[in-house]
């Protein structure tokens, strides 16, 4: 399905006014129904539907490993995602219904509360990373985006060795864009205790604790981070970077896995 929907406009420039053709990013309500009985409605773009799925529901506790899914169904047209588990996690059960309004984009909607995320786990292993190389994934990173290039209105994900960027996804919401990364790496079996998140939106808490959850040791967006995020981070032993753009970039926590 096309991400992208193509609208006339009215173009000024300076004294000009021009009629001509414009593309916009497609919104599209995306509604995840777990054996048979309906979740959530997400909205996002319309693409990697089946990974935004297994990454939502993974990042949420409904379901912890590939084994507990039965079967999955996606239906594009009527934008609906059935996932049949073969075990539901009680603490969502607990859960389901009780949401919480985040600063994601869009008010999402996430089924824990923030405060839980301090039972985390802490980082097992802190990655060391050079610096330079942090440079040179951003700017491969930004590269990538074609759907923000042409449209301005989608925000970028990727998960990253320390060598190249390995998945990459964009989406209208950030939440949705690292869900879709997320449930992709689950789907293809990839490691991400070893691995970098790269993002080009806001570092909020809900964004630290979906890696925390994944055991990413380093996050790195081109945005800033907010104050809740770096407290998480530096908690759990996570590495923060923000407003890495060119040659800059902030570091907010565990700068000793870094190399300078």
């Amino acid at each position: 399905m096309e991400s992208i929907k193509r609208v006339n406009i009215v173009r000024i420039k300076g004294d000009e006014a021009k009629e001509e053709e414009d593309v916009v990013i497609k919104e599209y309500p995306f509604t995840i129904f777990i054996n048979d009985e309906e979740v959530i409605t997400l909205l996002c773009s319309p693409g990697s539907l089946k990974e935004l799925m297994v990454g939502f529901l993974y990042s949420e506790g409904f379901l912890t490993s590939l084994q507990d899914i039965d079967r999955i169904s996606i239906d594009e047209d009527k934008g609906l995602g059935y996932i049949y588990l073969k075990n539901i996690n009680q603490f969502s059960e607990k859960l389901r219904g009780k949401r919480t309004i985040t600063s994601g984009c869009g008010k999402g909607t996430l089924f824990y509360n923030v405060l839980d995320s301090f039972k985390s786990k802490k980082i097992e292993k802190p990655l060391a990373v050079e610096v330079e190389r942090i440079k040179e994934l951003i700017r491969e990173f930004n590269k990538k985006s074609e759907l923000f290039l042409n449209t301005g209105g989608v925000h970028s994900c990727a998960l990253c060795s320390k060598d190249d960027i390995i998945l990459f996804e964009e989406d209208i919401g950030r939440h949705n864009a690292l869900d879709k990364i997320f449930g992709k790496a689950l789907l293809e079996g990839i490691e991400t205790k070893d691995k970098i998140i790269l993002t080009s939106g806001r570092i909020s808490s809900e964004i630290l604790i979906k890696s925390a959850k994944r055991q990413v040791p380093v996050i790195v967006s081109r945005s800033a981070p907010t104050s809740l995020s770096v407290d998480l981070a530096e908690e759990l032993g996570i590495t923060l970077i923000g407003f890495a753009r060119g040659q800059k970039m902030n570091i907010y926590t565990n700068f000793p896995s870094l190399i300078f």
